[in-house]
């Protein structure tokens, strides 16, 4: 069984049709998206052109029985705060909101769909490409 979580950037792919992306979803039983990922996805549509178009589809999307909305709470802030201090101890930052994905990943045990390069810094966690 396939757990993953999405990133911005793997959600933006898939919606692009890119056969990949398209792919990973179809063969997935679980996909994640975390409250700082749906932000993104919003902020993004609203700062674009076709934004009642693209909420809609982000609509059907969160609808299907495989997505699940995962929110941020305090042993997600614990795990942000163990990644943060491995990735600083290498020095090796990455962006905040893409701390705030790893650590819901390592919480929920999922693989990240990614495009991000940087995800492979941190020890224990799944790249969805890798499984």
């Amino acid at each position: 069984m396939k757990r993953i979580i999405l990133d911005t950037n793997y959600y933006a792919a898939f919606k692009k049709d890119e056969s990949a992306a398209v792919n990973l979803l179809r063969r997935t039983d679980f996909i994640g998206i975390n409250t700082v990922i749906l932000g993104e996805l919003l902020a993004g549509f609203r700062c674009g052109s076709r934004e009642e178009m693209n909420r809609k589809e982000l609509d059907d999307f969160l609808d299907s029985p495989r997505v699940n909305l995962l929110p941020i709470d305090d042993e997600t802030a614990e795990f942000y705060a163990q990644v943060f201090h491995e990735l600083k101890q290498q020095g090796r930052p990455i962006p905040s909101n893409d701390l705030w994905l790893a650590a819901s990943a390592l919480q929920h045990g999922l693989a990240i769909a990614t495009y991000d390069d940087h995800f492979s810094y941190i020890s224990g966690l799944l790249l969805a490409h890798r499984i």
